[in-house]
């Protein structure tokens, strides 16, 4: 084998991973029960707040039958639900959409944040 066919082999395998942690769902389901007064991720059914099912992968503010504040609707053009846009969301809503009818204050604890996408992409694994 080449020296520089070697080196080239060294520095992929070497190259990080993305940083997103894998989570639990189970301990997201248990972290999801703040979010259960306004969403339901269990089903396509809308509360208060848009049903969650599905989230992960789906474009910002798309579900046909709930009526989304302008600000979110401005916020999610072009945009899809993914781990680092929930992340960032969930975290803090108000500072990432001024204007959002969401009242949530944001996920405080980055474990629970992790459990909790967890379980949106899956909510079968949490158990409910």
């Amino acid at each position: 084998m080449k020296p520089s066919t070697m080196l080239m082999i060294l520095a992929v395998s070497a190259a990080p991973l993305p940083a997103f942690a894998a989570g639990d769902p189970v301990a997201g389901a248990k972290a999801f029960k703040a979010c259960q007064a306004c969403h339901i991720a269990t089903e396509a059914k809308n509360k208060v707040g848009p049903t969650l099912q599905g989230v992960v992968g789906r474009p910002v503010a798309s579900i046909a039958d709930y009526k989304y504040s302008k600000a979110m609707t401005d916020f999610g053009a072009g945009k899809v639900w993914d781990e680092s846009l929930l992340s960032e969301y969930l975290k803090a809503p108000k500072a990432v959409v001024k204007g959002t009818k969401m009242a949530y204050a944001g996920v405080k604890k980055d474990d629970d944040l992790a459990n909790i996408i967890a379980y949106l992409k899956d909510p079968a694994a949490g158990g409910q």
